[in-house]
């Protein structure tokens, strides 16, 4: 058993964990795999974030109609609109976020088996989430222009074909710099998310497993996974809607639309209402909280697998 000693000497009854590797492969295949079925609500959530972009008016009026416009304009095809650029995004964003939250947490497990108290939870996700983004902005701005291409006039859309068209035209065009741009309130969000969704995640699923009606499992997973998904999206709209702004705008007589996120803020306050800063809440919600609920039992249910085949024996 000499071999469990893999992160620099760990003894007592600290347990065998799986090497850094397979969790940074491990974190980005169960976020694919949950992207694989909420890209539809992605889509949906940029849209509304869109809508009604410096005016009263609304582009959609609710998420229903968002996604029956999209039907009917773009086909059923339309919707998965983007599907390379969400998969890329999470094989940098998610594998990052989650493999350093995970050697983390780990490291601050003390020897008894004691978990990180919330605020240092909380510390360690917005580290991760910080570091994911930086990783994925690349990503996130060709996952932007793809899903809000279909709702310009045909003269006016960029056309990208899939996310790898879309980085080297992007860098061609535009310059390498540009592939980062909105790379701060991404940050941001990711510090607000990752706050908000790691740390209430393994507070919520402590806290069921504590009560003693819920045993470690999917139904647990689950229910923590929901409490998690809600928390994240009241807390991290208003810079997501600056974030996707910053990265759709374009050039106004050799001028961005907007200065930084705080005048995305400010603009959809005055423009569009107060409450426009949580505009697509719905599909927000529903993307990330079935992709919250997806990726940890993905990822739950990965490491369950490891632990049984490869470090049981």
């Amino acid at each position: 058993m000499s071999s469990s000693q893999s992160s620099g000497g760990e003894v007592g009854s600290k347990p065998r964990t799986s090497p850094k590797s397979i969790k940074f492969l491990f974190g980005g295949l169960a976020g694919m795999g949950a992207t694989v079925f909420v890209q539809p609500l992605d889509l949906v959530k940029n849209r509304m974030q869109l809508s009604g972009e410096g005016a009263k008016t609304k582009e959609y009026k609710t998420s229903f109609h968002a996604v029956g416009s999209i039907l009917k304009k773009e086909g059923l095809r339309g919707i998965y609109t983007g599907l390379s650029a969400g998969l890329l995004r999470q094989a940098t964003y998610t594998t990052t976020r989650l493999g350093i939250y995970t050697i983390l947490f780990e490291k601050l497990t003390k020897e008894d088996g004691t978990p990180p108290n919330f605020f240092m939870k909380a510390l360690i996700g917005m580290t991760a989430g910080a570091t994911g983004a930086f990783v994925g902005t690349p990503a996130e701005v060709a996952l932007i222009r793809m899903t809000a291409d279909g709702r310009l006039p045909p003269d006016q859309r960029r056309g990208y074909t899939n996310v790898f068209n879309a980085l080297v035209r992007i860098s061609r065009e535009e310059g390498i710099p540009t592939l980062w741009r909105g790379c701060i309130p991404t940050m941001a969000r990711a510090v607000v998310v990752n706050a908000a969704q790691l740390a209430s995640y393994s507070q919520s699923k402590q806290f069921l497993l504590d009560s003693g009606y819920f045993r470690d499992d999917i139904l647990c997973h689950f229910c923590a996974s929901m409490i998690s998904g809600l928390v994240t999206t009241a807390a991290s709209m208003p810079v997501d809607i600056a974030k996707t702004r910053i990265q759709n705008m374009r050039m106004i007589d050799g001028k961005p639309e907007y200065k930084n996120g705080l005048d995305v803020l400010m603009k959809v306050v005055r423009y569009e209402g107060f409450f426009s800063l949580w505009k697509g809440f719905t599909p927000y919600y529903a993307r990330l909280g079935p992709h919250t609920v997806l990726t940890f039992i993905f990822l739950e249910q990965m490491n369950k697998f490891y632990k049984n085949f490869f470090l049981s024996a």
